[in-house]
């Protein structure tokens, strides 16, 4: 064993060995089936989330035209700065390079735009073109690797250790973790720190892109689903932002379905906070929020997308919170008692399969 258990008795993790057992099964069948639904730019298959489609609409950059000279002449500077890098095998944020020349750039959108383009011009990923991007992701847990550079890396500690800005480079990861927790927001991730519910659901996993995850805690996500096949839950607030946040893990967003294949993990699977369990666990209603004319238009957006029609039990929670017109934060919990989180719900949720 890489680590020594602290956690639960071996009877508790039984629904989750099950559903292990079940999404290795999958695996073994190919995955899912492929789902009808297109955009104009990607498709949606559900064994691997958003692809960008071979007909998808195209633009043409120009240097002979006032229009697009600059953003050409842009895109040369980058390609020349790549070339250099791959020649020299070395490595370069998006930072760095916007700082070779700020000036001329003028923000750091217009690097992160091109660099995106390249890559989905040249259909490769960004680090194959030795361009990685700076973390903002943490993971805690029973999780051991050596990074690129030889460092051992072991994130069983209390503190949680920074999302590796270079995924492709670590190796030797160890773990017995039974699950992998995505914990929408920073300030519950640190809770759950603060509460010891690493050790106390031992063995598990928990990562946080601190919202909107970067490419790194994606790539890393991808990385321990294609290591160990364990079961990925995402907890994140009863809100059309944290649903969506969870839909990017799950099936990819439509800027980078160009490489979903590295990024989307299909396996991932909603843990809470479900409307239903609003309803179900009687959260007060001061605690709530009335949905904005943004939610209620993102609520539709998402009720509309293609991997909502195959998922019916998304769907229902979907349409419960825009038939409600409330949402709720992953902290309405605290309603109920103040540990209510890690002592009760992540709990009772693990043990008896209340995910969809």
């Amino acid at each position: 064993m890489a680590f020594a258990p602290m956690g639960p008795e071996a009877s508790f993790f039984e629904v989750l060995d099950q559903h292990r057992a079940a999404l290795l099964a999958a695996l073994r069948r190919g995955g899912g089936e492929p789902a009808r639904g297109s955009h104009p730019a990607s498709r949606f298959e559900d064994s691997v989330g958003l692809q960008m489609v071979s007909h998808c609409t195209t633009r043409k950059i120009k240097s002979d035209s006032s229009k697009s000279i600059k953003n050409f002449a842009l895109i040369l500077k980058i390609l020349s700065m790549i070339y250099k890098l791959v020649q020299s095998n070395t490595y370069a944020t998006k930072r760095d390079i916007y700082y070779t020349d700020s000036q001329l750039f003028g923000n750091q959108t217009v690097v992160d735009n091109i660099i995106n383009d390249i890559s989905c011009m040249l259909k490769m990923p960004r680090r194959c073109l030795h361009i990685l991007s700076t973390s903002k992701g943490l993971l805690a847990g029973n999780l051991r690797y050596i990074e690129e550079d030889g460092t051992k890396v072991n994130c069983s500690c209390a503190t949680a250790v920074a999302v590796p800005s270079n995924i492709q480079g670590i190796r030797n990861l160890i773990t017995d973790a039974k699950f992998l927790l995505i914990v929408e927001k920073d300030a519950t991730f640190q809770r759950l720190l603060d509460d010891n519910f690493c050790n106390k659901m031992s063995p598990c996993i928990m990562v946080t892109g601190k919202g909107v995850p970067d490419l790194n805690t994606r790539l890393l996500v991808k990385k321990l689903w294609d290591t160990f096949h364990i079961p990925i839950f995402t907890l994140v607030d009863a809100d059309p932002h944290g649903i969506e946040i969870m839909c990017i893990y799950k099936y990819g967003s439509m800027s980078m379905s160009f490489e979903a294949h590295n990024l989307t993990v299909p396996a991932v699977r909603w843990l809470g906070l479900l409307p239903s369990d609003i309803r179900r666990l009687n959260i007060p209603k001061d605690t709530l929020i009335p949905l904005t004319k943004r939610d209620q238009m993102k609520l539709d957006s998402i009720l509309k997308r293609p991997y909502v029609t195959c998922q019916p039990f998304w769907r229902k929670e979907v349409e419960m919170m825009a038939d409600s017109k409330l949402k709720a934060g992953i902290q309405a919990l605290t309603s109920l008692s103040s540990d209510y989180l890690p002592r009760v719900y992540l709990p009772n949720k693990l043990r008896c399969g209340g995910w969809i």
